[in-house]
């Protein structure tokens, strides 16, 4: 199944750490993961939330779980119909991790008026991050 996930840099940088492998683990505040289940919800949160916060950038990651995993997880609508997401308890991330199918993926990059980093031309993405 694929799942999507909005995402500011700080999380892209670590997700870049790992391989593009792993989500990284929650802040003690953030006691839940939720990946979203459609393209246009996480590029609503990215576009229209994180690039008017922190850093002023919001990006979209995809990347495809195991179908048998998912299933474990109910799927909650928080809105309307295109509002649906997983809710992973944090201590479950580790194990969720174990699951995801290949790489996770940048799908889409937004920048506020306020980010002040250097992006890349050719990945639009900022040149903080390494893609290797």
């Amino acid at each position: 199944m694929l799942l999507y996930r909005p995402i500011g840099l700080k999380e892209l940088e670590l997700i870049a750490k790992s391989g593009f492998k792993k989500i990284p683990t929650r802040l003690p505040e953030q006691p839940i993961f939720y990946p979203v289940l459609n393209f246009e919800y996480a590029e609503k949160i990215a576009r229209d939330w994180n690039t008017k916060a922190n850093i002023f950038a919001g990006f979209v990651t995809k990347f495809k779980l195991e179908k048998a995993y998912i299933k474990k997880y109910e799927i909650r609508q928080v809105g309307n119909q295109i509002h649906q997401e997983l809710w992973v308890a944090a201590e479950e991330l580790e194990e969720f991790n174990s699951h995801i199918i290949g790489k996770i993926t940048i799908e889409a990059a937004y920048y506020g008026e306020k980010f002040s980093g250097a992006i890349d031309p050719v990945t639009n993405l900022p040149k903080s991050i390494d893609l290797k």
